[in-house]
């Protein structure tokens, strides 16, 4: 076995070596038997149950769970796959189907078929261990680096996912185009510690490394890196269908040999030193010991855009002389709220320009990249590999930046990230540190457009530093900061949510979705008879945060395919309009809206396949309660549609689209609508 230089585990194995060298040569023992036992003892050590006493003893040893014969099978089959003689078959059934019993009731826990463990007591079971210690062995394991909700879209397959986009964001892409989410063929790579798929020598060279590290959290980066090695290969199956490409992402582990296990880790190590330490600081209740459920604030992974960085890592960061992630900051904020106060390293990218002005947009992001460039080059203590976007916290204010996150994520850019929280919590651990009574000039975090430390500056010019200058600090400022703030932020809760991309080559365009992070629930309103319209046409002022957005409908597998040029010379067709589908995600996509005597239909092109389209939405005209638009963005278009019941009018769907020449194809619309109207009043 090929062990990594000066590692706990590497102290007590070379002790435990020599003493068993001496052992060979008074016994004749084989070299084999050595190592074997050898590799008992330090895995009993590595795992702290070294002397431990039965922990079976209480238990009555009766197998009568509900899923007795599924957890029966399973062990069965395992013994199967071992070749062992008859005479010992039966008793390490009857040890895999006790320890896996016991293990549940002792939990609480169901055994369901998805679960790893007969794969994980694999390499256990040829330590000839007895009960009691192939117990101790399995429920340290299972307690110390199998992750907590281990299933099918559970959050470290989120996790998993998050760190994939961050490294390999084309591979991330790719998988996520077809719809091929981490579970699909990494669950029981994570539930065995890859001993599911790779052969027993190569399990144990595995396990020999990763249990010396004492790190539950290698094991994403060694699974990063099994994607990472298999890259080129994934990448050339585009034609090759979903199932045909889940099958040789299971099967990847299983190409390793002994001679790779110490490269393996190297490479999972040094991924690991290029990530934040927020990844394993925000999720250390992965692991352990304890029973309490997860936080619900921790299941949003699901939902995460990118990956979170806390901000006392983005500050402490960038203070490293030595190598480690450097962040550059990129602050997207409103240009208002920037001014008034940002952090002192932050790039101001304005967001609104995606929609106000792309070309200048365009520039800016040129000037970011050149800046990072530049600050790498000399330096500076505002440089950094690693783009971290920072909003102000606030989530309606922030979907402009999820836009702009959106469009570098879509542009396959490595290292991005996001301040969790925003400035709003920049603010708020500043305060925290002041609080603690540190004796730090925590000011000169923070600057204004004044270019002072000593003092910042409201929107509107008031100085928000305290007035006797005794500094109680920080805490005055961040409070009359956040009060400025909050008086001259911009209402943007119905700001479009959305990039913008060069759609002149849709077939050439990466299709950025987030599979597993919208839930699929089709809602469509009921067309309604014999009361009074609803309908009307207005500015759009509020946003209505009850609202379905019926773009996030439906999964893409269970839409009608569709001839988009086949459709448009329908005879039924009065009306086409091209335009771009809007996603609450910060999406866009290159779309068509088709207008029957009745309906509205919403196409939806397939990137893959030039001049086809998905049916994304099927509205009846009579069911549009309102269509509405910004003053300052008149091409952005909102249908809502719904149906009237005794309670007043219920909001079924949201659809948004950004229409080019917006007034024309609305009036055509609400004249269809109005027929349809008239036509029912009158029938």
């Amino acid at each position: 076995i090929r062990r990594r230089p000066r590692t706990r585990w590497i102290d007590y194995g070379t002790g435990l070596f020599w003493e068993q060298l001496e052992l060979e040569e008074r016994t004749g023992m084989s070299g084999t038997d050595v190592m074997k036992d050898v590799f008992v003892s330090c895995c009993q050590i590595a795992l702290n149950v070294s002397g431990k006493g039965d922990s079976l003893s209480p238990w009555d040893g009766v197998l009568d769970l509900p899923e007795q014969t599924l957890i029966h099978n399973r062990s069965q089959q395992l013994i199967d796959q071992l070749g062992v003689s008859a005479d010992e078959k039966s008793d390490m059934v009857s040890d895999v189907e006790s320890v896996i019993t016991f293990y549940c009731k002792s939990r609480n826990i169901t055994f369901t078929p998805d679960l790893s463990w007969p794969h994980l007591l694999k390499p256990l079971l040829g330590l000839q261990l007895p009960r009691s210690d192939l117990y101790n062995c399995f429920y340290a394991i299972m307690n110390k680096y199998i992750p907590r909700d281990c299933v099918a879209k559970g959050r470290p397959f989120h996790l998993y996912r998050l760190l994939l986009q961050y490294h390999e964001p084309e591979l991330c892409s790719f998988l996520d185009t077809k719809k091929i989410t981490p579970d699909s063929y990494a669950i029981n790579w994570l539930g065995s510690l890859f001993s599911s798929h790779c052969l027993p020598d190569v399990t144990q060279a595995l396990w020999d490394s990763y249990l010396q590290q004492a790190d539950p959290f290698l094991i994403f980066f060694l699974m990063l890196i099994i994607l990472v090695n298999a890259k080129e290969s994934i990448l050339t199956q585009e034609g090759d269908s979903k199932e045909d490409i889940i099958k040789m992402l299971q099967s990847s582990p299983s190409l390793l040999e002994s001679e790779d296990i110490e490269d393996l880790f190297s490479l999972a190590q040094y991924y690991q030193s290029k990530t934040p330490l927020s990844l394993r600081k925000m999720n250390q209740n992965l692991f352990g010991s304890s029973l309490l459920a997860l936080k619900e604030e921790d299941m949003d992974l699901s939902q995460a855009l990118c990956l979170p960085v806390s901000v006392p890592e983005i500050l402490q960061a960038n203070q490293l002389q030595q190598d480690g992630v450097r962040f550059f900051v990129v602050d997207c904020r409103p240009a208002e709220q920037y001014n008034a106060g940002h952090l002192s390293t932050a790039f101001h990218l304005d967001s609104d320009l995606m929609l106000q002005n792309p070309s200048e947009f365009a520039l800016s992001v040129k000037s970011l990249l050149e800046a990072q460039k530049q600050s790498l080059e000399s330096g500076s203590i505002a440089s950094g590999e690693h783009l971290c976007f920072m909003g102000s916290g606030r989530e309606e204010e922030d979907m402009y930046m999820n836009m702009v996150l959106a469009h570098f994520l879509q542009k396959n850019k490595e290292y991005v990230s996001i301040a969790k929280g925003g400035f709003m919590a920049l603010q708020q651990h500043l305060v925290d540190m002041n609080i603690e009574g540190l004796d730090s000039s925590y000011v000169h975090w923070i600057v204004s457009t004044s270019g002072s430390h000593s003092s910042l500056c409201s929107a509107d010019g008031e100085s928000l530093t305290s007035p006797g200058g005794d500094g109680k600090g920080v805490k005055s400022l961040v409070n009359k900061m956040t009060f400025a703030l909050k008086s001259k932020s911009v209402n943007v809760k119905e700001k479009m949510i959305s990039f913008i991309e060069n759609t002149s080559t849709p077939v050439d365009r990466i299709s950025f979705n987030l599979p597993w992070h919208v839930s699929s629930s089709d809602r469509v309103g009921k067309p309604y008879r014999g009361v009074k319209p609803v309908f009307s046409i207005a500015d759009e002022e509020e946003y209505d945060t009850d609202e379905i957005d019926s773009s996030s409908m439906s999964d893409d597998d269970r839409k009608e395919i569709v001839n988009i040029q086949t459709w448009i010379n329908k005879p039924d067709v009065k009306h086409h309009i091209p335009c771009n589908e809007v996603k609450e995600t910060g999406h866009m996509f290159p779309s068509h809206l088709l207008i029957t005597a009745t309906h509205m239909y919403c196409l939806r092109e397939i990137a893959s396949r030039k001049g086809f389209a998905y049916i994304q939405s099927r509205q009846a005209l009579n069911s549009v309660v309102k269509i509405t638009s910004k003053k300052k963005h008149p091409e952005l278009i909102t249908f809502k549609f719904g149906s009237n019941n005794s309670a007043g009018v219920e909001i079924s769907a949201v659809e948004r689209y950004l229409i080019p020449n917006a007034g024309d194809a609305t009036k055509v619309i609400k004249q269809q609508i109005m027929k349809v109207l008239d036509a029912l009043e009158s029938s």
